[in-house]
């Protein structure tokens, strides 16, 4: 992760690949904001200056006002209705902006995080990124509109006092200036003190949106142990930690507003002082001195928002700068450059000399050391032993959903790491454990696998997946809506769901990790002969404590420790009196009688 100072530069740098993508738009935005501030604040005053001039020149009589002042009077028609013009123009481009750069950059956040790794997921709550996607845009949309309004006018202002008053006042344009630069140096070191507080503050925000999401996505289980108490503890603490966070932030911002502003009324005192000595002792004529004052006071007027300003720019890079990290994040699974698409004609599948190790924050768990499998196209494979062996673990590798750290996995000779991710997962139809669902219809979860499959096929799919009988009787069927991870569904009903979904998607390569589990015995009886019926002339790796599941597959693998401690027929592996046949005593009730 970067530093954190590098933070802001490194938000800008992604705000910017989105801006520059829209170039017109973008240099539109400050023509029209120039254009804006210089005709109706600049141009207009200065018009009036002249006016008043011409005023305190000589009288003039009543019936001569119009041939006299007829030239100011259309100059200012036509300096306000351009000024208009590039009001409602700067109004345009910045929303252009503001939904093109969105989009852009919604659009990265998606791609990062769909292509990092299981373990990068594994170790976030979801509701918290999706809050920092949500953050990261809005903090886009916040810093155009403070720029294009703030920071932009502000530093125009500036410029066109200059370029109106250096040639008639050149003493007060310098002290103006000297005054501005003390409040701009003094305004930003405000500003980086405040930063890391607004970084804090979102941080605190973002943690009670994963405490509310984990919450809620758990809810059954908050209910059932009757824990709404101990949830709404950790909630009510992250939401005080958010409350402090954001009073450190407002007194922050309270004592750098009261600073500036005591900048403010110094610049106006000068401005009084030339106000009033300014004719009699340098010559300033009337007209010059509503120029000085309107132009001053429309700086300061600037400048004194410039604590709202800096507060907003604050919490705009403060709201971005987790999504920020996370986007600089290095993806721990990535295609190589020159990655090359998988192709599947038999099935055989080889892990040679597999070395593998979570990385977690207590240092790395071994899993695998020296570990070696060859699997022939076609034959059936039963993946056994007791809860972290690594069964799950090798079929998420196989799957490439995290890296193996030494070894190879070959798919017909084809090392996986030299493949597409998204070819090699294409070749696999993968059953996991916990059956989640889209919240979409079941016609669109079956054919998640295969969008262009006809409804023929859908059906037939689900049919041999022992699920047609319940979708029919559904009040929607095919387009009952199952909602959130497919919650409207009983356990069994997502599962067959799931299963329906990997037998219609009809890849060469079948992974099943405990696929039954979930089943009633009729269903999973009318399931495993629908699975068995899939698996011909496939190759199939079974994931399953239930032995019953297995027992009837080819080759039976029994992991320990990470090594294969057993490699056999159910008959066989009964035969040797080894760990598979303990464990085979202890589901049929051996055990019971010794």
């Amino acid at each position: 992760m970067k530093n954190k100072k590098n933070l802001t530069g490194r938000t800008l740098h992604y705000f910017w690949m989105a801006t520059k993508k829209m170039p017109g738009f973008f240099f539109l935005d400050i023509l029209t904001t120039f254009g804006y501030v210089a005709l109706l604040t600049y141009v207009n005053n200065f018009l009036m200056g002249k006016v008043v001039d011409r005023v305190g020149a000589e009288p003039v009589a009543a019936a001569d006002v119009f041939n006299v002042f007829w030239p100011y009077i259309l100059s200012f028609v036509v300096v306000n209705a351009l000024g208009q013009v590039c009001s409602k123009l700067q109004d345009y481009s910045v929303w252009k902006l503001e939904i093109r750069a969105n989009y852009e950059l919604a659009t990265y956040c998606f791609d990062t995080l769909s292509n990092q790794s299981m373990t990068f997921h594994a170790n976030r709550y979801g509701g918290s990124l999706v809050s920092q996607t949500t953050k990261f845009m809005s903090a886009y949309t916040l810093l155009a509109e403070t720029v294009t309004y703030s920071v932009m006018p502000s530093f125009f202002s500036v410029l066109l006092a200059v370029v109106f008053l250096l040639p008639t006042v050149p003493l007060y344009v310098l002290i103006l200036l000297i005054m501005l630069t003390i409040y701009v140096i003094v305004a930003y070191t405000m500003y980086k003190r405040i930063l890391p507080i607004n970084e804090k503050a979102a941080s605190a925000q973002n943690s009670l949106s994963g405490e509310l999401s984990d919450a809620v996505a758990n809810i059954l289980s908050v209910k059932t142990y009757g824990r709404e108490d101990y949830e709404k503890e950790l909630f009510e603490f992250a939401n005080r930690n958010v409350e402090r966070s954001d009073s450190i932030r407002m007194r922050a911002s309270n004592v750098r507003g009261a600073m500036t502003s005591s900048l403010i009324v110094f610049i106006m005192i000068i401005v009084v002082v030339f106000m009033v000595g300014g004719n009699a002792w340098f010559g300033i004529s009337q007209g010059t001195l509503i120029m000085m004052f309107t132009y001053t006071y429309s700086i300061t007027l600037h400048f004194n928002m410039i604590n709202n300003t800096l507060q907003r720019m604050n919490r705009a890079f403060g709201d971005a700068a987790e999504m920020t990290a996370i986007l600089d994040e290095p993806r721990l699974v990535s295609d190589e450059p020159d990655a090359v698409p998988l192709k599947v004609t038999e099935g055989n599948i080889d892990f040679n000399h597999l070395d593998f190790a979570y990385d977690d924050e207590e240092g790395l768990e071994k899993i695998f050391d020296d570990f070696n499998l060859h699997i022939p196209a076609g034959q059936r494979v039963g993946l056994v032993g007791r809860s972290g062996a690594g069964k799950s673990t090798l079929t998420k590798l196989l799957l490439r959903l995290s890296d193996i750290q030494g070894g190879q996995i070959l798919i017909d000779g084809q090392d996986i790491r030299h493949c597409s991710q998204q070819t090699l997962r294409r070749q696999i139809a993968y059953v996991p454990q916990e059956a989640l669902l889209f919240h979409r219809s079941i016609r669109e979860n079956i054919s998640y696998g295969r969008p262009d499959a006809g409804e023929e096929e859908i059906r037939l799919a689900a049919s041999r997946a022992n699920a047609l009988e319940f979708i029919e009787k559904l009040p929607g069927g095919m387009d009952q809506m199952v909602g959130e991870r497919g919650v409207k569904l009983s356990g069994g009903q997502r599962q067959r769901i799931i299963i329906a979904r990997a037998i219609l998607a009809d890849a060469p390569i079948l992974v099943l990790d405990e696929a039954t589990s979930a089943l009633d015995s009729e269903s999973e009886r009318l399931v495993q002969e629908a699975l068995k019926n899939l698996m011909e002339d496939r190759t199939s790796i079974v994931v399953a404590h239930r032995l019953s599941t297995v027992a009837s597959l080819d080759r039976i693998i029994v992991i320990s420790e990470g090594k294969v401690a057993e490699d056999g027929s159910h008959e066989e592996l009964l035969s040797a009196g080894g760990e598979y046949a303990k464990l085979w005593d202890h589901q049929t009730g051996a055990f019971i009688s010794s």
